[in-house]
């Protein structure tokens, strides 16, 4: 693959999912190749198993596969972060590294945000979930909450296959958790939402490195806090410049 100017960054943030990774670029690839000019960002969030090595070997061969590395681990909305400033891309599409997202759906998460004059972001919501029955009740009450208070629309925000307009992406304020709640913020700042249907897959290899409880009253926090930032917004004023 040509090393050129992408339009296309894919951001995938990983910990420890050494076994997951050959499989994941190989499907990356097969979705995208021939479509668009792309690049592939792994974010290893401080791995402590052979995945660098695994993400190394590769990029001898794809000179279109870049790895960030944060010495420890940062969590993955930092994960996510990494990646999209470090992206070249003009769209960024995100997926989990466990190989429950499926990449075969990219090319639809981009295509919407590519077509729609007014789309910022395309949210992939999962169908056919592979996860235990006690983590999606945990899904369902938590998206149930989040919707009742930010009124965002969505019914799945924890899906990693989601697409955006970087520049969008990067002028919201940042905080741990962001990832969750990106389809409230960008209608806050007047975008609209597209929504994707995926079909969800059990993981290739490995266990959760990012898990629920780990972040459950801090999303509490988060929530009150997004819920602030929408009510303190104002209309954003129309700008002319004036010339001389």
């Amino acid at each position: 693959m040509s090393s050129s100017q992408p339009s296309v960054s894919i951001v995938v943030p990983v910990r420890n999912e050494a076994d997951n990774i050959a499989p994941l670029i190989e499907e990356i690839t097969a979705a995208l190749d021939g479509r668009w000019a792309y690049e592939i960002i792994y974010v290893n969030d401080g791995s402590t198993d052979a995945t660098g090595e695994r993400l190394a070997a590769i990029m001898a061969r794809r000179d279109n596969l870049r790895q960030l590395r944060h010495a420890r681990s940062s969590g993955q909305s930092a994960a996510v972060r990494s990646g999209v400033r470090a992206a070249r891309g003009s769209i960024v599409a995100t997926l989990d590294g466990d190989g429950q997202n499926n990449p075969a759906f990219l090319p639809d998460l981009i295509a919407a945000v590519e077509k729609g004059a007014n789309v910022g972001l395309a949210a992939g919501q999962r169908v056919g979930r592979k996860d235990t029955g006690f983590k999606k009740f945990q899904s369902r009450v938590a998206n149930k909450v989040r919707n009742a208070i930010l009124k965002d629309g969505t019914r799945d925000t924890g899906c990693g296959l989601k697409a955006f307009r970087r520049e969008v992406f990067l002028m919201m304020p940042y905080f741990d958790g962001l990832h969750r709640f990106l389809p409230a913020l960008m209608r806050r700042e007047g975008f609209d939402i597209a929504y994707v249907d995926v079909i969800d897959r059990p993981r290739h290899s490995g266990v959760s490195n990012y898990g629920f409880f780990d972040r459950l009253w801090i999303g509490i926090l988060d929530l009150a806090g997004v819920w602030w930032l929408i009510r303190r917004k104002k209309p954003t004023p129309d700008v002319i410049e004036v010339k001389a």
